[in-house]
């Protein structure tokens, strides 16, 4: 892979957004250039013995350890496939929901395409969204926690 130089400024975005929005990593892609911001989980932080020199602005950006873990929370909403995760119904259009918004149960919460197949991801339960694990057009995994509703 061909080096490229670093954008400080665009690596500082990526952790600011990553601490807005509580996600755990982001990755942008330009071209063939691509680069990975993560920050650190409960699980993670407790096994780092030695602070790793070259993420430092994203150590930084690391939030206070929250007392459940997502996917054990009884309100997570789960990927039930493999695929791409949209917020909105169409680009540019009203995010499905937002941090805040209350739901109800068998509302459309967001939608994951798998195979060029557009599937909508309905609330299991009614109440408050009140955190947003991925974010717009991220690829998704079987059972990852996509939001909390409480």
């Amino acid at each position: 892979m061909a080096s490229f130089d670093i954008d400080g400024d665009l690596v500082r975005k990526l952790a600011d957004l990553l601490r807005e929005t509580g996600l755990s990593e982001i990755e942008f892609a330009e071209g063939e250039k691509r680069i990975r911001v993560t920050r650190p989980t409960a699980a993670q932080t407790v096994a780092v013995a030695a602070p790793i020199a070259a993420p430092a602005p994203i150590a930084a950006a690391a939030p206070a350890a929250q007392p459940v873990k997502p996917a054990n929370h009884p309100g997570a909403v789960t990927s039930p496939m493999v695929g791409t995760a949209y917020l909105s119904p169409e680009p540019g259009a009203t995010p499905f929901v937002r941090v805040g918004d209350a739901v109800k149960a068998g509302q459309t919460v967001m939608i994951i395409e798998a195979m060029k197949v557009m599937n909508p991801i309905k609330a299991p339960r009614g109440g408050t969204v009140t955190e947003l694990l991925i974010s717009d057009a991220q690829p998704v995994e079987f059972g990852e926690v996509l939001m909390i509703i409480e």
